[in-house]
């Protein structure tokens, strides 16, 4: 019981102060994206440059942008209910989709008020505010993807990923404005109507990140290696766990991870003792990593000569079809007339190897053994 309580203390301070940096990098950004705009904006008015303009009106729906950050980091700590089950922080993912839309809509207005400036050009006039302005512009967004990027590296927030490298391209957008402005003023040349253009797709490509990496989550995405190979070790450095397999990985938002995983242990050991292991694995993964850890036990015999020499023999067989392909859980019925090989045989989505060609050379293996053996393999895709 007091374990329990520890690690729910640990996961409410956790979760309170994740809402706490998040709430403070939106309002930050909110302020400074909104001075930002300001500047480029009344500059845009001044001197008729819609590559300003637009620069600006994009540093402004930056700031809308943060405000939606601001709500769904308030939102997604709210406590799980009869509803959600999960919690709520999945709304930090559609959030990221209402920057990535808002921001596509935005490259849409910049695009037709760009191509109308090349097909009627204007002279733009030529000021050092416009430069100075251009030049804090670029000082204070740099400044705001170093703040964002460390916030979600904190907190690991997707939001504020997102928000970061929004920022950066920022940078340079606006620095490419800043270069064809000068550029323009020395050769004289019509400029600005193209640069509005180039803005615009850099605004696209941002967004398509976004959008991109927000539907990966919520659709699902498969876990990184780094975060696989972390589990597995963690798992494996366990006397009494002779290996792993089925793992399972399940995101309802940064701090609401699931895994579900299969733990091989020995047979002969006593039921309640292999049980008290896989508990204490459970808790240890939930008070030092805050993942919801939940462990299959599959008993299994690792001294029996007959298993050992079968399990060699199909192993090298699967193995000899390609290197990708595992397999897990063998074991052995034998029946008055036979007996069945039984185990699960798990295939890459990459390897092209199907599972006829697999059944049909562990079928061929077992017609050169004296005996009769039938291979009842499940076969299954990876999770990660």
């Amino acid at each position: 019981m007091l374990s329990q309580y520890v690690i729910r203390k640990c996961t409410i301070e956790h979760q309170v102060q994740r809402e706490k940096v998040g709430l403070w990098c939106s309002f930050v950004g909110i302020i400074t994206n909104i001075f930002i705009a300001t500047m480029k904006v009344i500059v845009g008015l001044l001197f008729q440059s819609l590559a300003i303009l637009a620069d600006g009106l994009n540093n402004l729906s930056d700031a809308a942008s943060m405000l939606v950050v601001l709500f769904s980091f308030k939102w997604s700590q709210l406590p799980a209910d009869k509803e959600h089950p999960y919690g709520h922080q999945r709304i930090e993912y559609l959030a990221s989709l209402v920057v990535g839309i808002s921001i596509v809509l935005l490259f849409y207005e910049l695009v037709k008020s760009s191509i109308d400036k090349i097909l009627h050009p204007q002279v733009v006039e030529f000021s050092m505010i416009m430069v100075i302005v251009l030049l804090v512009s670029m000082v204070g967004k740099w400044w705001l993807y170093r703040f964002y990027q460390r916030c979600a590296k904190q907190i690991d927030s997707t939001v504020l990923f997102a928000s970061a490298q929004d920022s950066r391209n920022d940078v340079l957008s606006t620095g490419v404005i800043l270069l064809s402005t000068l550029v323009s003023y020395v050769l004289g040349l019509y400029l600005d109507g193209y640069m509005g253009i180039f803005v615009s797709i850099l605004i696209l490509l941002s967004a398509i990140d976004i959008l991109k990496d927000a539907m990966n989550k919520l659709l699902g995405e498969a876990p990184s290696e780094e975060f696989v190979e972390k589990i597995k070790s963690k798992i494996l450095s366990y006397d009494g766990v002779l290996g792993i397999h089925d793992l399972i990985v399940h995101s309802y938002g940064p701090e609401r991870v699931f895994v579900c995983v299969h733990v091989e242990v020995d047979c002969r050991v006593d039921i309640l003792q292999s049980h008290e292991l896989v508990d204490l694995i459970e808790k240890d993964f939930l008070k030092d990593e805050k993942l919801h850890v939940v462990i299959h036990m599959d008993p299994i015999d690792i001294d029996d000569p007959m298993v050992k020499d079968l399990y060699h023999m199909v192993k090298k067989c699967i193995k000899e079809l390609s290197e990708e392909i595992s397999m897990h859980d063998f074991r052995t019925v034998v029946t008055k007339t036979h007996t069945n090989l039984i185990f699960d045989c798990e295939i890459p989505y990459a390897c092209n190897i199907t599972f006829e060609v697999v059944q049909e050379a562990v079928d061929s293996l077992l017609k050169t053994i004296p005996g009769e053996y039938i291979a009842n393999i499940q076969f299954e895709r990876p999770y990660n």
